[in-house]
């Protein structure tokens, strides 16, 4: 729990929430309650009995699949939003998380699915107290932790675009099969975040459009900071998705042509060979000269196969067939 005004800033852990209707008393200061994990079902009852929060938004908060959304209700009484954090484990898998907020005239609670904390910048600007963060009310402090969410999509991108950058280089100097598939990982995480950040933007914009009380002129002017964020990161996902598409394609022009000069050495090769193998398999007929029984001259049967030094003669006749073919094929060029 963080209690605070523009004088004074106090923090303290709570085991429950069951007196929240209590703790928040004092008008003269605001409140956050930062809770983490969502598996006692006893902090959703005190909500719906202290608060009366709805059941549909308490429902909307343990159902973590929450797309990013604004929703308003009782006439301003309190205000509901959900937002999507995006991080890396430790093994390099993007996960997402969501964190979900309601906002009440004095008072702002967050639910955190995990415990992978993203709140630290603005737990400091608290303490510190610079800036509007302990003047600009609780619909302001939703607007800090919104602000560090979407700015952590800055440093997901910068990094991902840092990974493309190193496969390109791997495509120049050492292409290998990970590639399509270390390529093929980003732009998947390239999709996820855009999934995000194009209802992050739109609810951004619901912000700035709402007329809710809860909701002041201050924040709706910081608000605005962060929805142009957002478009720029729509944008930063475009040129990544693209640079990601043309390492794919570039990937498979290479292999294509490698392979295309593997058959080129091979088509070489072949073709060298075979008028060899045409003059061996000639040869290989061995039909007789003379018939062995009648002594009878066949006259239309190889002569050659009786000839002296054939054997040298017929070798010196490929030889020189496969250099000219070689001499032909280099000044072609088809051995570059």
């Amino acid at each position: 729990m963080h209690t605070y005004n523009d004088k004074t800033y106090k923090k303290e852990e709570l085991k429950n929430i069951n007196d929240i209707d209590k703790l928040t008393e004092n008008k003269d200061f605001y409140y956050w309650f930062d809770i983490k994990g969502l598996a006692d079902p006893s902090i959703f009852e005190t909500l719906y009995s202290k608060l009366n929060i709805s059941r549909l938004v308490l429902e909307d908060i343990t159902s973590s699949y929450q797309r990013p959304k604004l929703d308003e209700y009782d006439n301003d009484k309190y205000v509901f939003a959900v937002s999507r954090h995006l991080y890396l484990s430790d093994e390099n898998d993007l996960c997402n998380e969501q964190i979900s907020f309601i906002l009440t005239a004095k008072c702002l609670i967050t639910f955190q699915e995990n415990y992978e904390d993203c709140f630290d910048p603005v737990r400091k600007r608290l303490e510190v107290g610079k800036g509007n963060i302990r003047i600009g009310g609780s619909s302001y402090l939703m607007y800090a932790i919104m602000d560090v969410i979407v700015d952590n999509y800055f440093t997901l991108l910068n990094y991902w675009g840092e990974e493309l950058d190193a496969i390109e280089d791997r495509l120049f100097d050492n292409p290998d099969k990970r590639i399509m598939y270390d390529t093929q990982g980003i732009k998947r995480s390239l999709i996820m975040i855009r999934k995000v950040a194009w209802p992050e933007r739109d609810k951004l914009n619901d912000i700035l459009r709402s007329d809710s009380e809860l909701i002041s002129d201050v924040t709706k002017t910081y608000i605005k900071d962060a929805y142009d964020h957002c478009i720029q990161i729509i944008d930063f996902i475009e040129s990544l998705k693209e640079i990601a598409s043309a390492n794919i394609d570039m990937n498979l022009s290479i292999i294509s042509n490698r392979m295309n000069e593997i058959m080129k050495v091979l088509t070489i090769i072949s073709s060298i060979f075979i008028p060899l193998t045409f003059i061996a398999g000639i040869y290989g007929m061995n039909f007789s000269r003379e018939d062995p029984v009648t002594g009878k001259v066949m006259t239309e049967n190889m002569p050659e196969l009786y000839q002296p030094h054939g054997y040298i003669y017929v070798w010196v006749v490929m030889v020189v067939i496969a250099i000219i073919q070689v001499i032909y094929f280099w000044r072609r060029g088809w051995f570059k």
